[in-house]
């Protein structure tokens, strides 16, 4: 395959969901002149709920089909995934680079080590020995951690009422005990101000901002960035929802404003 083939090839993100629009909305910013897909994966939603083996096996196909259509890289917007699977597909899958998202739990480390932290992600993530190692590495034992079970479908399924009900049970009680809050699942940022609502006014860190700096970064060192003005973005849901595909659009459309 020549340099200029791989050069207009697509970049596949994927996500249990629509969550992965914040990584998206991040790598734009980075890389506007691309092709993209991106893979919704409803029929396996909820990630946070399963095991390293099943994670492992729903990823691995995602990888194939990105794969099939010739995909340049991927980029694994979920958090639980890249927890549980990414170590396993890069292994696997060695002629494509994998850019993976984690908590920006360093982000607090390097930025406001000294404050009280709040960490709200999947128990698929906080159970993950990924996750563990990077709170081990960066603890400034000033740090809560929260698994919010049933807070990203709830997103996903556009409830609010129920989005703020879980919100309410989880962090209420962290309401002026913290200064950061690290948004560990990439649904998360798309609650922002529900959040501030009930804790009040706190600093928000995600690993949106380094996955696209590390994507543009994979590109450019091997002279795969796209020569061409040109962005397309294709959106597949694995249960081909339509409304899923409308949603997607209109919070992409929203959040880059």
């Amino acid at each position: 395959m020549n340099l200029q083939e791989k050069q207009n090839e697509a970049i596949g993100i994927f996500d249990s969901g629509i969550g992965g629009v914040t990584v998206l909305k991040e790598i734009l910013k980075e890389l506007p002149y691309e092709k993209y897909i991106y893979y919704s994966d409803s029929i396996n939603n909820p990630y946070g709920d399963k095991n390293q083996e099943e994670i492992q096996k729903i990823c691995c196909n995602i990888v194939k089909y990105f794969l099939k259509r010739n995909c340049k890289a991927i980029v694994i917007a979920c958090n639980t995934a890249s927890a549980k699977a990414v170590e396993f597909l890069r292994e696997k899958f060695k002629e494509i680079p994998i850019i993976a998202i984690e908590p920006a739990y360093k982000m607090v480390y390097d930025n406001s080590y000294n404050q009280e932290t709040l960490i709200m992600a999947t128990k698929g993530t906080i159970e993950s020995e990924r996750f563990n190692s990077l709170l081990k590495k960066y603890n400034n034992n000033k740090t809560y951690i929260i698994g919010c079970t049933g807070l990203a479908d709830a997103i996903e399924q556009g409830d609010l009422k129920k989005v703020s009900s879980l919100l309410e049970k989880e962090v209420g009680e962290y309401k002026g005990k913290v200064k950061n809050v690290v948004l560990g699942c990439t649904h998360y940022p798309l609650i922002q101000k529900q959040i501030e609502d009930i804790i009040g006014k706190v600093t928000f860190f995600n690993g949106a901002n380094g996955v696209a700096m590390h994507l543009k970064e994979i590109l450019t060192i091997n002279d795969m960035k796209s020569t061409k003005k040109i962005q397309t973005i294709e959106f597949i849901d694995s249960k081909g929802s339509k409304q899923k595909e409308k949603r997607f659009f209109n919070l992409l459309k929203e959040i880059k404003q």
